[in-house]
């Protein structure tokens, strides 16, 4: 197969982690024919419809942007076709892809994957690593197969996880390995055939879209089991708990090394910096959260106007 470059490039994605992989492939010696990204959806309380952080970014550097309802549409067919893209690449676009769009340019595809496949494939690779407590995760750079994130490899990339790091946290990190390495693979691959490596589908595991129900708070569990909730639920849908029928989000916590006989969900310190809570084993501070329909606050700020809190109990229900 010929594979001389520079390439001519499609581009799939939506959401900011897209966006260094884009802006790395308008910097490089590549070219950026085209984006294909998700419609504009609505958000937030009022429900305004909003340009999503990859069309924002391709309308800025002036390339045609598509956002087909339904990719077996014809119309949208002929405008890829249109093209006349050499490559695709994929990068948190949030469909799979059809085989007529597979068939369209003639290398083929590559997905820009956060994990270390076969590890976490699937919608929400980067939160379900940091919620399993890894202490490292990567980008995975692979050809695109109908399957879902099942293709061969043709790179990869490791980044540690920190003990306190948040998944937005660790997601920027993998943002930008992951837009270095798509570009140097396409330069790879400009020079001549790239060997792959065919994934090992019986170490797969799978990362399956994050719902709200994730939040809910089970005390029961050990305190670094919900320490890592916590921070890999961050930005969203974030952890929470109820105390007296109110809802409360926890948004950082900390593991701390020390036991208590109180049960699970039993607050046995609650003054100054200090808000602890009993788990299944041992005690989880609480240092930030937020009521409903309010601000983050600090444990000092909202112990100010909650005070005699000890031996009140949280409860994954209201």
């Amino acid at each position: 197969m010929v594979t001389a470059g520079p390439f001519g490039v499609v581009f799939f994605g939506t959401p900011q982690f897209a966006v260094p992989t884009l802006e790395a492939l308008l910097a490089s010696r590549h070219r950026v024919l085209g984006v294909v990204t998700q419609p504009d959806r609505p958000h937030g309380r009022g429900q305004r419809t909003s340009t999503g952080p990859v069309k924002a970014r391709a309308l800025a550097a002036g390339v045609a942007v598509v956002q087909p309802l339904a990719l077996k549409d014809p119309s949208f067919l002929t405008a890829l076709g249109d093209l006349k893209a050499d490559i695709g690449v994929v990068v948190a676009y949030g469909k799979i892809l059809t085989d007529a769009v597979l068939a369209i340019p003639r290398l083929g595809l590559l997905n820009v994957h956060a994990s270390l496949l076969p590890r976490y494939r699937g919608a929400a690779p980067v939160h379900r690593a940091v919620i399993a407590g890894e202490t490292e995760t990567g980008v995975t750079i692979m050809r695109v197969v109908k399957a879902l994130d099942a293709g061969p490899m043709l790179a990869s990339v490791r980044q540690s996880i920190g003990t306190d790091d948040t998944s937005d946290e660790v997601e920027r990190k993998l943002a930008t390995a992951g837009a270095t390495l798509l570009v140097a693979t396409l330069d790879r691959l400009a020079a001549g055939p790239i060997e792959a490596m065919p994934q090992k589908d019986a170490e797969a595991s799978y990362a399956p879209r994050l719902t709200k129900d994730d939040g809910i708070v089970d005390w029961s569990k050990g305190a670094s089991a919900l320490h890592n909730l916590v921070r890999g639920l961050h930005p969203w849908p974030l952890a929470f708990t109820y105390l007296g029928g109110e809802r409360l989000i926890l948004r950082r916590t900390r593991v701390v090394d020390a036991h208590t006989p109180a049960l699970p969900g039993t607050i046995v310190a609650a003054h100054g910096d200090d808000f602890l809570a009993a788990t299944g084993d041992r005690l989880l501070a609480i240092t930030e959260l937020q009521r409903e329909g309010k601000r983050p606050v600090t444990a000092r700020e909202f112990l100010t106007g909650h005070p005699n809190l000890v031996g009140a109990q949280f409860r994954a229900r209201p």
